[in-house]
């Protein structure tokens, strides 16, 4: 559902969030602790006046064990590390700064892997200039004296 530029889009938008303090005022409930994922741009519905969207339309749903996809709010449910800690988990057992830590962390491993994914796969050239050098042949099947090159854009021009 979601293309991997827009999922590192999203996580790189959520990282700065972390970074700049986001998490640290609640301008939306500033009598309230902020929650990790759904107070943060990051959440579909983090605003109490837009219309409520289901999570299974958020970014961060691909990240969700399938065992938590039917939770209230399955982003909390996001393995964060090797021991499968989870915001859920840091909620009832660690400080906002260790879950701070753990989301930041998780974030700039999941976003590396997103890149390197991107960077290794062959649809990555899809998005490149491609310059090529062709000679025109008219339908009577004279060549043309001058040779043109042609800009393609993410898309195969066909030459028929």
């Amino acid at each position: 559902m979601w293309s991997r530029q827009k999922t590192l889009e999203k996580l790189r938008a959520e990282l700065v969030f972390l970074k700049n303090g986001g998490y640290r005022q609640n301008a939306m409930s500033p009598w309230r602790a902020s929650f990790m994922f759904e107070d943060s741009p990051t959440c579909l519905n983090s605003s109490a006046i837009w219309p409520r969207k289901p999570c299974s339309e958020c970014v961060l749903q691909q990240f969700i064990p399938e065992t938590f996809l039917d939770q209230r709010i399955p982003c909390r449910y996001i393995p964060l590390n090797e021991a499968r800690e989870t915001v859920a988990s840091f909620y009832r057992t660690g400080t906002q700064e260790e879950l701070e830590a753990a989301v930041g962390k998780w974030l700039k491993a999941t976003i590396a892997k997103l890149e390197n994914e991107e960077r290794d796969s062959p649809a990555s050239d899809q998005g490149r200039e491609v310059h090529v050098q062709a000679q025109f042949i008219s339908p009577e099947g004279a060549a043309h004296d001058q040779e043109q090159e042609l800009h393609v854009r993410g898309k195969l021009v066909p030459f028929d």
